[in-house]
């Protein structure tokens, strides 16, 4: 649990804390980049382990977790750096600094406590609110905008791809026939009647909420776009560590991952190669780290999270 400069216990237990600070191995002098630095948490931890000089750099592009997180890292003065920014921009952030590479990435991915427990955010099918689900609600188009305007094949498509929604067509077909949809209640309700009678502990609507909140903030697009900047930005013998939550963010990591820490990527049955690739990581560890049983039961949220960490070579 981090704590602040009096020992007290701060809130909001970040998932995966301690792995993902041994992780990133943070020392004095080192410079970090959170580039999905929420409430902080993580932060915290880095700026704690690498004091007194370490320097960290926190990137969110929700407004209301940056200001979460300058009130609780403001012990550290002028250590960090916040930015309203996403982690796309992240080697422009840090060229902004100064800083040509970096000792430690963290990226800690999808959707915040803070924002799922926020009902006007439009995240949960627990409330009925206004279908927003923007990761900046100063940005983009809503889920609202999404679901009212798209054609059926392209819904069904989203709910298929980035849900793995066995229903995607129907809910896709219902959707359209029902617009205007605006609230979290009316899209939850209309996946469940499609489902009938509730069954086991999931709400039927998980999947159709995830895969639209995924292409509401393209969230696998961004992570495609960044993993290889991240990579570029880290000095030789630094880290860059990734925390997911569900297969397809994981399924990414995991491919780039095997992909960067090998010399050749020309098929087996080829004798010579020919790619000219060449590792540009090694795996710290084959197999992602999971949480504790402990942070589980304390946190059942933690419980899809894993944490997968590469070294610069």
């Amino acid at each position: 649990m981090p704590r602040n400069s009096s020992g007290e216990e701060t809130p909001h237990q970040p998932v995966l804390y301690q792995p993902s600070i041994d992780a990133l191995q943070p020392h004095d002098g080192g410079r970090y980049v959170d580039a999905t630095v929420g409430a902080g948490g993580h932060a915290f931890g880095i700026l704690d382990q690498s004091s007194p000089t370490g320097l960290l750099l926190g990137l969110d592009r929700d407004e209301n977790a940056l200001a979460i997180a300058r009130q609780r890292l403001e012990e550290f003065h002028d250590r960090v750096f916040l930015r309203h920014s996403s982690f796309v921009c992240l080697k422009t952030e840090a060229a902004n600094l100064g800083w040509l590479c970096v000792d430690g990435i963290l990226m800690d991915l999808g959707l915040s406590s803070m924002q799922l427990d926020t009902p006007e955010r439009g995240f949960s099918f627990r409330t009925d609110n206004p279908l927003d689900m923007r990761f900046d609600p100063t940005s983009g188009i809503s889920a609202a905008d999404l679901i009212n305007t798209y054609r059926e094949e392209e819904i069904s498509r989203i709910l298929w791809e980035f849900g793995e929604e066995p229903k995607s067509r129907q809910i896709a077909s219902a959707i359209v026939k029902n617009r205007p949809i605006e609230t979290t209640g009316q899209l939850a309700a209309l996946v469940s009647r499609i489902y009938g009678p509730r069954r086991g502990e999931h709400h039927p609507a998980t999947r159709t909420f995830q895969a639209i909140r995924i292409a509401v903030n393209d969230e696998l697009g961004s992570l495609q776009e960044t993993l290889p900047i991240a990579v570029e930005l880290i000095k030789r013998g630094g880290r860059l560590a990734v925390i997911t939550f569900h297969s397809l963010e994981d399924r990414m990591v995991k491919q780039f991952f095997q992909r960067e820490s090998r010399d050749c990527l020309c098929p087996p049955s080829q004798p010579v190669c020919t790619c000219g690739h060449k590792a540009s990581i090694r795996l710290v560890a084959r197999k992602p780290i999971n949480p504790s049983v402990e942070e589980m039961r304390n946190n059942p949220r933690s419980r899809s999270a894993k944490l997968r960490v590469a070294e610069k070579l």
